[in-house]
């Protein structure tokens, strides 16, 4: 990590920050091609180009080794800011495998960050262009798309729904008390992909989740793994579904049945628990307020937020290495869970349920799970969607859960 952090002492990159004068939608302000991305209710980061670009490789250690670096190069940086705060000076945007033995994981730092908070909007430049302060312009909207298609699943449906059954008899016997299985749903297009259409369409169909992307895996997921600011640190635990009603009497209906259901509250609790254990560990102060209801364009969640207080130093980086992965992606007991889930699941989940983010140069940042997205590589892309299955849960309903959850990526792919 020295060599690494020495070689750039000897060039110091400049880093600047200004305030810019700036209410465009971030989204729009990306240009051709994918960039990075992290907004939710209009405020947030977006980026482009690459300062740096890190492989932390595979294994447990994968996000001790991603700190390093990054925080090396930090270290390395010359930085003058004139808006200070979260996400201002460099930032570096990252997604993880979920499996610790997969490789994939990538780390960036953009060499072209706008971020807005709390309605004050800021540039920051690494390298050469810093010495400009104005916003670049406005990138051309994006051309027509030609229609997406689908191809179908990494293992047919029959076969999953036998996983399931199979998962769902494993916590019956007391083998596991949940264990998270996902699928894949597979699409092309005789066009590329745009990306910038897609998270427009993300942003504005959910606005109250965290629309992401990083190194073609884009999405919108709902569920903060961590956020910290100094010493505050903050987590979201989202576990138990059911559908959103067409009417306002069923749609509360759906919610208090969610509110009510033994099933999906233990599936919940099982989460909850993943995360209180690990906050305990990393805070001298925890609060935790829940379950209550989070809903979507398409779907209601049973949530519960946790707020706490370090009593030691680490960076938001760091804490989600240590929460991932929860109960709420992987289930418990984990290595248990994580078995079966090699076992029963039938594909790569890549960095699909990983941690996925940003941290600046403070340690502060966000980091969500990558939910609700899909891996896009030109004209084709990968979509996911997983449940938990816990005692009593039955196959074909978790599939129609997945096909609930898999619409939030669809309508975002639909150019209509």
């Amino acid at each position: 990590m020295r060599s690494l952090r020495e070689s750039h002492v000897a060039r110091r990159l400049a880093v600047r920050t200004v305030a810019i004068d700036d209410r465009v939608d971030l989204i729009g302000r990306l240009p051709e091609g994918e960039g990075v991305a992290w907004v939710r209710h209009g405020e947030g980061l977006v980026g482009w180009g690459e300062a740096a670009r890190f492989d932390p490789g595979a294994g447990e250690g994968r996000f001790e080794r991603a700190n390093d670096q990054v925080l090396d190069w930090f270290e390395a940086a010359d930085v003058s800011e004139q808006v200070n705060g979260p996400g201002t000076g460099p930032v570096a945007f990252g997604s993880f495998t979920f499996d610790p033995g997969a490789y994939g994981s990538v780390v960036v730092v953009p060499s072209v960050v706008i971020g807005r908070r709390d309605g004050v909007s800021w540039l920051t430049r690494i390298g050469e262009q810093q010495a400009a302060d104005e916003a670049p312009p406005n990138p051309p909207p994006p051309g027509a798309s030609d229609r997406v298609r689908y191809g179908g699943s990494t293992i047919p449906e029959l076969a999953w729904l036998e996983a399931v059954a199979r998962a769902e008899a494993a916590a019956r016997r007391g083998d596991v008390d949940k264990v998270v299985l996902a699928r894949d749903v597979l699409v092309w297009s005789k066009s590329v992909l745009d990306v910038r259409s897609i998270l427009a369409r993300l942003t504005a169909r959910f606005p109250q989740c965290y629309t992401f992307c990083c190194d073609g895996l884009v999405g919108a997921t709902p569920e903060l793994l961590v956020r910290t600011s100094g010493e505050e640190v903050e987590s979201v635990v989202l576990a138990g579904s059911a559908p959103r009603g067409p009417n306002e009497e069923e749609d509360r209906r759906l919610g208090d049945a969610l509110l009510a259901s033994p099933k999906d509250l233990r599936e919940h609790e099982l989460g909850v628990r993943s995360v209180a254990e690990v906050m305990g560990e990393l805070c001298s102060e925890v609060d935790s307020s829940g379950p209550s209801l989070l809903r979507l364009a398409n779907v209601q969640h049973l949530s519960t937020s946790f707020r706490g207080r370090f009593d030691q130093t680490l960076t938001s980086l760091q804490v989600a290495g240590r929460l991932h992965p929860t109960a709420a992606v992987c289930g418990l007991p984990r290595n248990s869970a994580h078995s079966f889930i090699g076992k029963l699941e039938g594909m790569d989940r890549g960095r699909y349920s990983g941690p996925v983010g940003w941290m600046d140069s403070r340690g502060d940042g966000e980091w969500g799970i990558a939910l609700r997205c899909a891996e896009i590589d030109g004209n084709r892309g990968r979509l996911f969607a997983g449940c938990g299955i816990v005692e009593g849960s039955v196959p074909e309903a978790e599939l129609e859960e997945t096909r609930l959850k898999l619409r939030a990526m669809q309508s975002a792919l639909d150019p209509t």
